[in-house]
């Protein structure tokens, strides 16, 4: 299955170039160009490379939250 429809690269290809040693979406877009036309394929990329999406603020740990939501003036709703 394709992952980069810009440059033809397949899901193949990306975890070929993570056995050489491509640990991260730069690393593989040095590598053979994916994700560097219209950025659409580097979330797949991520998880292809076992890095998933950001962290979203709910998964942050407990501390941390309370220290975002002080420093905005909303409360912790959790």
């Amino acid at each position: 299955m394709f992952v980069c429809s810009c440059f033809g690269i397949t899901e193949q290809q990306v975890e070929q170039h993570a056995a050489d040693g491509a640990c991260t979406p730069r690393q593989i877009a040095s590598a053979c160009k994916a994700g560097t036309d219209c950025g659409g394929c580097v979330r797949r990329i991520q998880a292809l490379l076992g890095r998933g999406e950001s962290p979203r603020r709910e998964l942050l740990a407990p501390r941390a939250r309370s220290a975002a939501t002080a420093s905005t003036g909303l409360r912790d709703a959790a």
